[in-house]
């Protein structure tokens, strides 16, 4: 049954009062045969176009990083399976086990997004390696705070208390 059909079956209960008017708005059967989004318009790109004006947006946005112009960078990175945002000089921490030790020099290759005051460059899924070197290194490698773990079952006199700690990784990003 259709809401239509629905309404015209009610009309005499609308027509009483007994309903105020408020509980089937009118704009919302109209609005029940129209769709939701409007499609997209669509037009077919000239792929050699396309790169040439990828390459025109490429030698600005170097020209900005060369002239130092475009402020402070920023990036967001995924390493060891989680997203961090980062510009120069911030200290991230990795939860959990990690191989390098302190003191090594490493290179995030899985970036995100890049961007400055006036670009962003967003990697579909990832920027190209070419385009951004971004080099961090290992300051510290400690465990954290002691974590407890508490179980309990009531009326059984059961009751356990763990305490853990996990192991963390400094990174100070380079450039």
């Amino acid at each position: 049954m259709s809401v239509r059909q629905l309404i015209s079956r009610f009309q005499n209960v609308l027509s009483t009062n007994l309903l105020k008017p408020r509980s089937l708005s009118h704009g919302y059967i109209s609005n029940l045969h129209r769709p939701l989004t409007t499609p997209a318009s669509y037009e077919i790109v000239n792929e050699d176009e396309q790169k040439i004006l990828s390459e025109e947006i490429i030698q600005k946005v170097n020209k900005q990083i060369a002239s130092r112009e475009q402020g402070r960078l920023f990036a967001v990175v995924q390493v060891a399976g989680k997203q961090f945002k980062i510009t120069e000089g911030d200290v991230i921490v990795i939860e959990g086990y990690w191989p390098p030790n302190v003191g090594d020099k490493i290179s995030i290759d899985k970036v995100l997004l890049i961007g400055g005051m006036d670009f962003s460059l967003i990697g579909r899924p990832l920027v190209e390696q070419s385009l951004v070197n971004i080099h961090a290194t290992v300051i510290e490698k400690t465990l954290s705070h002691t974590k407890t773990h508490f179980r309990k079952k009531r009326r059984k006199q059961y009751k356990r208390i763990n305490f853990y700690r996990i192991q963390q990784t400094m990174l100070r990003i380079n450039q």
